[in-house]
């Protein structure tokens, strides 16, 4: 229900735009027909849906909807089949029934009541459905219609309204007893004279007024009034016949009296009855009001029921009776107030409401709520009769009104605050005759008046004798006196005032309330309250009297009389006179009395202090105390900070000396220094001197409020001390202020001690005593006072004084503690105490800003304001005059930006300290040059530390405030900065360089922060390079854009006014008119704001929608519409109109989510500029904004953008290498690049670092939704990408965690310090996330970039090294809350991060180590990839222990095992830490078998031998890499089943062609496929991929070994090999039978067409060589080509389409004829139409599996480098063996070999180079060599790696572009040409010629020669990350019989060039080694001689 009633309040505000809405919620409702057929049935949903349109229409009873008005209207006239229990839903309880009907006909009425058609309408069915209801009043349902009818009663027509009163008054009998005449009353009921407060009764309050009546009344010992009568009345016959009629009533036929009185009631109300009806109603009103008073006097004890059910009848009976005494009312309203008759009836209608009331006030039931509502009804009545006729009634019914006013007194408690609601009756009532009588007569008012007045003088008759006590004042007295200040205060009229009290000033200073008693307390009460009306005379009147009073109790003080005062003197001076006066200073308003009153109190307070003072041995506290809140009052609105009277400030002066020598200010030290103990009790002697002590350090004697008003009146008082009064020099005056008789004897200097010590009590220690005793006493007591005041001003409300907000003069209290220091001629004691003031006085401005830094809302502005207010001041005092005053001014200053920061970022300190660089030095010290220069040095100073530490914690907002600073100069019509600012602003620069300005661990030292720190200054800097940014030049740019951005705004608001604005018609199609029926156009004009509100929303939304189509949106325009946007929101905020807040709120939201959304690196640079243009203009839109933004985080959290890239495809160069390298599945490549995305999230991570910053000790709000950010970023389970790419933002987030998690410990947020510490846990936990997977690298090709990601992983170091492990044993709070705390401490807990822990402050511990452990690791991994040639060894390897690296393990496996198998990645090296490892995962094998990287340290040769039960897991295990799988298929794992069952599943898991690329592998995989489980594999795989058969066949073919002919005595092969070569022939078959039709044509077309073409070689053999070309022309054009699916088969995914005949080309060759062909080909998956050549050489005779085996190495090379981002060049060109000795080898296009290259010219490759393209440092020459310096790098690693010889020219080619290829791998590994002499000793061949490109300066040191080396080292380091893969590549082809393997260990080498026990930054000098070895070693110069004298070969 209540989602529909907030629906229906939405479309009511605009229900032309929500009619689907409505129409939805009517189609809910029962439909009309239903409900006037049969016996309809509702659901509650129904119901609800009926109320909904119900309520819709209370709101809009206009709407143009019909359908709301026809069910509602439908439903109303049904409500008479409600009736029936079935209309209602099961479970329908009464009250949901009653509920319905109230809010039901609620809504009715208010619709009626705004819509005269639908009261028309609604009118038309009441009177049928009333009377309706009626007829069925005995059901339940339709008595609770009738009561909400009651409540709620619907328009009613004439006709039915007369017809269902008659029905009502025929169907219910409203019966009455006896007539009053037979009753009790003897009198007819009508007469004035029957009532028994008539006439005079009312002469003293216990003497009857009418012995002879029959009735009256008596007052009972003066306490209460009952009624009297001549004897039992319970005896007479007509008191018991009526209460038997009385008790024969059933209590349901009262309740229809009620509904008949009501309902007729409320049909008078609502039209015009017959006359002759409306006389009958008023009868039968007017004989129950006559049967009231003897209901009301029948006696409790008389009724025959009791307890409960006689409250229920008597509470029903007087509801009865009120609704009568209601109709009664209205009824009179119908009269003819001209008539005679109508005069008659209102007489006697006003004596019986009169004579009800007295039976009220007077019945044994006045207390029950029932009768005092009767009363208060009938009193309503009594005013409404007195308004009818024009109140010509008055004068009488003041006269039988006054009786029961008195009755209403004497009934009433005496306490003010509990007289009851009959008393409030009375005084409302007589206000509003009051009201009404004031301006038509008069006089029957005053004689009211003055008899209610003149009544309280009237004695008690008495007669005095001998040991009789003087009895209590009346309550009737005490009651009028309250009624007639109520009176006063109600009207406040001065006559009133006037007329009364000066009888009340008559009693109390010669009537009875001149004595002590509680008549004189009310009436002292009295006159304060009606002088608090501020009439200037009674005000006067009553403060002099009161002042009178005040002092007069004080004299009495200590007298031997006082001992036996009454009580009351005490009260009236502790409470009643201080009520007083505070009660006057809190109402009156006139400035005038106002001031007056200050004076008047402030002389009281000097002299109630000096006759205090001269009370020996009691406190003064007593006296002056009360008055404080009085003082505190009227001082409120004091501005102290104007020009102050000598007269006043004396008084002020005197005021705070009696505050500190009596002790009331409150303690201003938390602790009190060392001193004697001193007695506090009141009556001690000395206890004057003593009592100071006790007030500075506490605790407080007194009252708390004295304490709260000492506070309030320190914000109003000026400072002690002036110019023209020597109060600090000359003591006479001060001298004045003590008694005479107090300074007798030796007690003065013991007192004066006494006061010293307190006050070096007061100053914090920071002034010595000894230093004091210069300091006479007296003088002191006045620095105590003004320690006290000035102290307490900063305690009290942090030190902001009273006065306007529009005032120029400051407010700070500063402002008044540095007036004492500006007091020429001073003591030294002196002006070192006033100097301790100060500074005691700053102290408690801290502590008092400290201890509000939790809270929020308007507390957090005040709490800021008040900073500002301070700050702004002590910049200001700057330029004083007082070089003494300057330094404190300047270290105040200091201390306060360093304890509260955030003071940095204000702007209006800011401001101040800019502009108060190029003021002008006040007139009168023009003249005096060196304090001019002495000043603007110190602002100079001043304002450049002020920027540069700004800037170094949060340089975003603080060049945002600069650039707003910069745009209020221009607004000043300031076209340029003033040359001091220009000249200090422009040396200030930041960038990614060393800052000059700062060092140390800054937040702008943070990489992410600088970045953002370039997109807020709105510079055009490319962020990914290395910047250097001058502030002022900068900002200038900014700011002038930013200004003709708002200039834009301002020219077109004033165009677009004054032009009138753009009439706007909805005229045309409405999307909400279904039938398009045509509406009339409704002009419409809208405002400015509106117009480009929705103007800009729509131009961004755009963007939106230009980002999800994947479409590039362009910077330029983005940026220059959210910069316009922002200027118009700005622009809003600064002007006065009112535009529209719902598009305000959409156009702010797409101004942060826009560039979130977009997540490019320009649009968060955008984002950036924007949003700190946002909050850096409208500091009020932090938290809007940042709550967008953090929402737009979290958004981006759960789509998986970004830095939450969590997808695989996502994560880099492990998602690239699957499944080859890598374990998985392969992955697509993501739709848009992940790494620009990351790089969006590390500029927005440096802008919440930066408002962090500002924020964290100001904004509790901001604090929280940070802190709400970092829990949605750190939720389990880990969601960040793996892209290593991420490495410095990730734990640049981290870092933020922790400074967020390290602001527990702060005021703001201690309440929220367990879930901060569970925060940090997460933190912790998502930080050890990062290290569960392998370490991987990336390359952005930026070397600042890098460093950058260096810096940032170093900086999360530095701060988790320096980070406070716990909370400090000295800080309570902190203990406290850790104790409390379910996560410290705690003994077999679980927790909700770690799970089950022993002890979690030592978990903790260790857990920190071992992050730190990882991050230094991460850290200096990613210092060696920013810096690959740095100077530094192996200092950086960790220093740890086994038990350490034991430890470590534990932990990291406990955490997340995955992070103990990193560790093993991280440290292979390591034995223990592998051992450790490998026990783990064995002991917890069940636990992680989704982890495949866990397989190799329970799958090793020893397990398989032993048949380890461990095995069992593997079909559960995930899959691995496939170089992983293959490494189990080496010999050294005997085949074991289980675990060839497990790398079968592996290989099976991943397509086909993903294998392909083993096939060698899997081949020698058959030599040991004992079980025939892979030959299985083969053949399935096989029938899945035609090219995996295809490739297969080929190198089972490749792998036959056929004997040459001619051989001598061949070695015999192995059994192993004979069973290897005879199975490759069956498994060859076996393929070939398994293909299908089709599959098994594309076979024979494939095989034929290769075949012909490898043939030819044979048929050129005996030919000629010179004929053998026109031989290959010849064979190529008998081959045509069979079908377009052919391809090439080194190259699957080139399809061949023809053969260039012309292209054949006999090769040389020692033995047979190789030859080279080209082909025409398409890309298999590209455009066929485009057909390139590709040329490929035909062997025969010569192995090329070795070949393929190096280009299998060199290939797994080349795609790591690709995957980490590396532009090393290499060309794995295809090979494949397509049977014995046979094969098919690419040849790399576009090239030619040097040898080659040095057939056509003389010189080396430099000079070559030069020719092929253009001269050195051309663009053309430049791409070369970088092209040939990426391609060297790369065959560098390479070379390290397979250690390929024989790199003679021949074998080095070169491309077109420059690039440098290696062919011919016939040795590699441990083999060299020469018999293995190894001649070629440099890893890689890197001649002279080659040096010539790399190194220009020849001697190591060029830049070219460093970028090589680096991209060297780079490689190497990616290489050794997949170390494992490219070994177990090149060991399964161990058993192959290729050359390579022939002798040594080549595997073990391989190995050990990889290096793993190197550290990274070790590996990496390892690697700069081998660059400087190779450089132009002589052997590679000697071997291309050998080469050139032997082969001819160019060298």
């Amino acid at each position: 229900m209540e989602s529909l009633v907030e629906l229906c309040d939405l479309i009511a505000q605009n229900p032309a735009q929500f009619g689907n809405k409505v129409a939805w919620i009517c189609s809910r409702c029962p439909p009309a027909e239903s409900l006037m057929t049969g016996s309809p049935t509702v659901s509650r949903s129904q119901l609800h849906a009926i109320l909904a349109v119900a309520r819709f229409l209370s709101k809009c009873p206009n709407s143009e909807h019909e359908t709301p008005k026809s069910l509602i209207l439908a439903f109303y006239r049904s409500i008479p089949l409600t009736f029936n229990p079935k209309f209602w839903p099961q479970a329908f309880s009464p009250e949901a029934v009653s509920s319905f009907f109230n809010d039901f006909m609620s809504y009715i009425s208010n619709a009626a009541q705004l819509s005269p058609d639908f009261s028309t309408d609604v009118a038309g069915f009441t009177g049928e459905i009333v009377i309706q209801t009626i007829r069925n009043a005995d059901s339940s349902i339709s008595r609770v219609f009738l009561n909400a009818l009651c409540s709620n009663f619907p328009p009613i027509l004439l006709a039915d309204a007369s017809k269902l009163i008659c029905f009502l008054l025929d169907r219910f009998d409203v019966g009455v007893p006896i007539s009053p005449k037979d009753g009790i009353l003897t009198p007819d009921a009508g007469s004035a004279q029957g009532s028994p407060l008539s006439g005079n009764y009312y002469q003293s309050p216990n003497v009857s007024a009418d012995s002879s009546g029959s009735s009256g009344i008596v007052a009972n010992g003066g306490d209460s009034v009952s009624w009297k009568s001549n004897g039992d009345l319970s005896a007479t016959a007509p008191y018991k016949k009526n209460l038997k009629f009385f008790e024969d009533e059933p209590v349901e036929s009262l309740e229809k009296q009620e509904i008949v009185f009501k309902l007729i009631g409320h049909v008078c109300s609502k039209v015009a009855i017959d006359p002759h009806l409306i006389e009958q109603v008023r009868g039968i009103a007017k004989s129950q009001l006559s049967s009231m008073a003897d209901f009301l006097k029948i006696r409790k004890r008389d009724w025959s029921e009791q307890g409960q059910l006689l409250k229920v009848r008597i509470n029903r009976k007087m509801s009865v009776y009120q609704a009568a005494a209601m109709l009664q009312i209205k009824t009179l309203t119908s009269l003819d107030t001209e008539g005679k008759s109508s005069k008659k009836l209102l007489h006697g209608a006003l004596g019986s409401l009169i004579e009800a009331a007295e039976a009220c006030l007077f019945s044994v039931w006045r207390k029950l709520r029932a009768c005092e509502d009767l009363f208060g009804c009938l009193l309503s009545g009594i005013s409404q009769a007195a308004v009818i006729r024009g109140g010509q009634l008055l004068r009488v019914l003041l006269i039988r009104f006054k009786p029961l006013v008195l009755a209403t007194c004497a009934q009433a408690d005496t306490s003010a605050s509990s007289q009851g609601s009959m008393f409030k009756s009375v005084l409302k009532t007589c206000c509003e005759l009051i009201e009404f009588g004031w301006s038509r007569d008069r006089a029957p008012l005053d004689t009211f008046i003055m008899g209610l007045a003149t009544s309280i003088r009237e004695r008690n008759d008495y007669e005095e004798e001998d040991g009789k006590e003087k009895p209590a004042t009346p309550p009737i007295q005490l009651n009028i006196i309250h009624l007639l200040a109520e009176l006063n205060v109600s009207i406040k009229k001065h006559e009133v005032v006037d007329m009364i009290l000066p009888l009340f000033i008559e009693s109390l200073e010669e009537g009875d309330a001149s004595t002590p008693g509680l008549l004189r307390l009310r009436l002292l009460d009295a006159v304060s309250r009606m002088a608090s009306l501020g009439f200037e005379k009674s005000y006067r009147e009553a403060v002099v009297l009161m002042t009178r009073s005040y002092m007069g109790k004080l004299s009495d003080v200590g007298s031997a009389e006082s001992k036996t005062q009454a009580p009351e003197v005490t009260t009236e001076r502790i409470e009643t006179l201080p009520a007083g006066f505070l009660l006057i200073a809190s109402d009156i308003t006139c400035n005038k009395l106002r001031s007056d009153y200050r004076h008047r109190l402030l002389s009281l307070c000097s002299d109630v202090g000096l006759v205090a003072e001269s009370k020996s041995g009691r406190s003064g506290s007593d006296f002056l105390g009360p008055l404080l809140p009085a003082v505190a009052e009227i001082c409120s609105d004091f501005v102290p900070c104007v020009d102050i009277e000598p007269s006043l400030l004396k008084l002020f002066r005197n005021l705070w000396f009696y505050i500190a020598l009596f002790g009331l200010a409150p303690p201003i030290q938390k602790t009190v220094a060392t001193t004697k103990s001193v007695s506090t009790s009141l009556n001690s002697a000395g206890s004057v001197g003593t009592t100071a002590l006790q007030a500075v350090g506490g605790p407080y004697m007194w009252n708390s409020l004295w304490s709260a008003a000492v506070q309030r009146i320190s914000q109003g008082t000026p400072p002690l001390v002036v110019s023209s009064v020597k109060w600090l020099e000359d003591e006479l005056e001060l001298n004045a202020l003590h008694h005479p008789g107090s300074r007798r004897g030796s007690g003065n200097e013991k007192a004066a001690g006494t006061q010293r010590s307190a006050l070096a009590a007061a100053l914090g220690g920071r002034v010595e005593v000894s230093a004091m005793s210069t300091i006479s006493g007296v003088k002191a007591t006045y620095l105590l006072a003004v320690a006290f005041l000035e102290i307490v001003r900063f305690s009290s409300n942090g030190g902001i004084l009273n006065g306007s907000p529009n005032s120029t003069a400051s407010r700070s209290a500063f402002s008044c503690a540095f007036e004492y220091l500006r007091s020429p001629n001073l003591m030294p004691a002196v002006s070192q105490c006033l100097t301790a003031i100060v500074q005691q006085a700053f102290e408690t401005a801290i502590t008092w800003l400290e201890d509000r830094a939790s809270e929020t809302g308007p507390e957090a502005e005040i709490r800021e304001f008040t900073l500002s207010v301070h700050a702004c001041f002590l910049i200001k005092n700057l330029s004083q005059r007082d070089e003494h005053v300057r330094d404190i001014s300047i270290t105040l200053l200091t201390q306060l930006r360093e304890r509260l920061p955030q003071i940095l970022w204000n702007s209006s300190c800011l401001d101040a300290l800019l502009l108060s660089m190029h003021n002008d030095p006040p007139s009168a010290v023009v003249s005096d040059p060196a304090y001019i220069t002495s000043v603007r040095t110190l602002y100079q100073k001043v304002v450049r530390e002020w920027i540069v530490v700004s800037l170094s914690h949060a340089p975003c907002t603080s060049q945002g405030l600069l650039q707003e600073n910069l745009c209020k100069a221009n607004a000043r019509q300031r076209a340029q900065p003033t040359a001091d600012v220009v000249s200090l602003l422009s040396e200030i620069r930041i960038g990614t360089g060393k800052n000059d300005c700062w060092n140390g661990p800054k937040t702008a030292n943070i990489p992410a922060v600088m970045a953002a720190a370039a997109a807020a200054s709105g510079g055009n800097l490319k962020l990914m390079d290395g910047f250097n940014l001058e502030v002022l030049g900068t900002g200038m740019v900014s700011a002038t854009a930013k200004c003709n951005h708002a200039g834009e705004i301002a020219g077109m608001r004033r165009l677009y006014e004054s032009i009138g604005g753009i009439d706007q018609s909805t005229g045309g199609l409405n999307l909400d008119n279904p039938d398009g029926s045509a509406q009339p156009p409704q002009p419409r004009k809208e405002s400015f704001n509106e117009v480009l509100l929705s103007k800009f929303v729509r131009l961004l939304q755009k963007f939106v929608t230009v980002a999800e189509k994947g479409e590039e949106v362009d910077k330029s325009s983005f940026r220059e519409t959210c910069s316009q946007a922002t200027a118009l929101l700005l622009s809003n905020l600064d002007s006065d109109s009112k535009s529209n807040p719902e598009s305000f709120s959409q156009l702010l939201r797409l101004l942060c989510w826009c560039p979130a959304y977009i997540t490019t690196l320009d649009a968060v640079e955008t984002g950036v500029f924007i949003w700190t243009w946002l909050v850096s203009a409208a500091p009020q839109l932090g938290s809007v904004v940042l709550a967008e933004l953090v929402d737009a985080w979290l958004w981006a959290i759960d789509t998986k953008r970004g830095l939450f890239a969590s997808n695989i495809r996502c994560y880099g160069p492990s998602a690239k290498l699957r499944p080859q390298l890598v374990a998985g599945e392969p992955q697509l490549r993501p739709e848009k690049d992940p790494v620009e995305q990351i790089m969006a999230h590390r500029l927005w991570l440096g802008f919440f670092i930066d408002r962090f910053e500002v924020i964290r000790h100001d904004s509790v709000e901001q604090l929280l939704l940070l802190g709400r950010l970092l829990q949605g970023t750190s939720k389990i389970p880990w969601n960040f990408t793996r892209h290593p790419i991420a490495a410095g933002t990730f734990f640049t987030l981290m870092l933020f965690g922790l400074k967020f998690c390290s602001c527990r410990t702060q005021g703001n947020l201690q309440n929220f310090r367990s879930g901060i510490q569970l925060l940090e846990d997460r933190i912790y936990r998502a930080a050890l996330g990062w290290f569960a997977h392998q370490p991987e690298w990336y390359d952005m090709r930026n070397k600042y970039f890098a460093q950058c990601e260096a810096r940032s992983v170093l900086v999360f170091v530095h701060h988790l090294a320096n980070e406070r492990v716990g909370p400090t044993q000295h800080d309570p709070k902190a203990r406290g809350v850790e104790n409390g705390s379910s996560t410290n401490d705690s003994k077999d807990h679980h927790h909700p991060i770690w799970g089950q822990m022993d002890n979690y402050a030592v978990g903790r511990e260790k857990r920190r180590q071992l992050l730190l452990m990882l991050c230094q690791h991460e850290a200096d991994r990613l210092e060696v990839w920013a810096h690959p040639v740095g100077s530094k060894e192996s200092s950086s390897r960790l220093k740890i222990s086994s038990d350490k690296w034991t430890e470590f393990a534990r932990i990291a496996f406990t955490v997340d095992p995955r992070i103990a198998l990193s560790l093993g990645a991280r440290f292979p090296a390591n034995s223990s830490l592998k051992t450790e490892i490998m026990h783990l995962v064995q002991s917890h094998i069940m636990e992680i078998r989704s982890i495949p990287e866990a397989l190799p340290y329970f799958i090793t040769p020893k397990a398989v031998d032993d048949n380890s039960t461990l095995l069992q897991q593997l079909p559960h295990w995930a899959a691995c890499s496939i170089t992983q799988a293959l490494e189990f298929l080496t010999p050294a794992y005997k085949g074991h089943p289980r675990v060839m069952a497990y790398v079968l599943r592996v290989l099976e898991s991943y397509p086909p062609d993903r294998v392909t690329f083993f096939m060698p592998q899997l081949v020698q995989a058959l030599r040991h496929d004992e079980g025939k489980l892979v030959e299985g594999y083969l053949l399935r795989a096989a029938q899945r991929s035609d090219i995996f058969a295809h490739i297969l066949i080929w190198h089972l073919q490749g792998e036959t070994c056929v004997p040459e002919p001619g051989a001598k005595d061949p070695p015999l092969p192995s059994p192993t090999t004979v069973a290897f070569q005879t199975l490759l022939p069956v498994v060859r078959e076996k393929i070939i039978d398994g293909f299908s039709p089709k599959a098994h044509t594309i076979f024979q077309r494939e095989f034929d067409f290769f075949d012909k073409v490898t043939s030819i070689s044979g048929v050129l053999f005996p030919l000629p060589k010179e004929d053998r070309r026109a031989g290959i022309r010849k064979e190529l054009e008998k081959i045509q080509v069979d079908g377009d699916d052919l391809y090439l088969p080194t190259a699957p995914g080139k399809l061949v389409r023809g053969i260039q005949v012309d292209s054949g080309i006999p090769l040389q060759s020692a033995a047979k004829v190789p030859i080279m062909i080209t082909f025409n080909v398409v890309d298999r998956d590209g455009d066929h139409s485009n057909v390139k050549p590709q040329a490929c050489i035909f062997k025969v005779g010569d192995d090329c599996r070795q070949d393929v085996l190096a280009l299998q190495v060199i290939s797994l090379l080349k795609d790591i480098f690709e995957a980490v981002g590396l532009s090393l060049y290499l060309f794995p060109y295809g090979v494949l063996p397509t049977g014995p000795e046979r094969g098919i080898i690419e040849v790399v296009p576009n090239s030619r070999s040097r040898s080659q290259m040095g057939e056509t010219t003389d010189g080396g490759l430099y000079e070559i180079f030069q020719q092929d393209f253009g001269p050195v440092g051309s663009p053309s020459f430049e791409t070369a060599r970088d092209n040939f310096l990426i391609s060297s790098a790369g065959y560098a690693v390479a070379s390290l790696l397979l250690q390929p010889k024989d790199r003679h020219n021949g074998n080095l080619l070169f491309d077109s572009v420059g690039r440098l290829v290696h062919i011919d791998f016939g040795f590699i590994l441990e083999t060299s040409p020469g018999g293995n002499m190894r001649f070629e000793s440099a890893h890689f061949k890197l001649s002279h010629e080659m040096t010539q490109l790399l190194d220009p300066s020849g001697v190591m040191k060029s830049d070219t020669w460093y970028q090589f080396v680096s991209l060297c080292v780079k490689g190497y380091l990616a290489a050794r990350r997949y170390m494992d893969g490219i070994i177990s590549t090149v060991a399964m082809m161990l058993d192959s019989g290729l050359p390579c393997f022939s002798r040594g260990d080549p595997i073990g080498n391989l190995r050990k060039r990889f290096h793993p026990e190197m550290s990274e930054r070790e590996a990496a000098n390892f690697m700069i080694r081998i660059c400087t070895d190779a450089y132009n070693k002589w052997t590679t110069a000697g071997y291309d001689l050998i080469q050139y004298l032997q082969q001819g070969i160019e060298k």
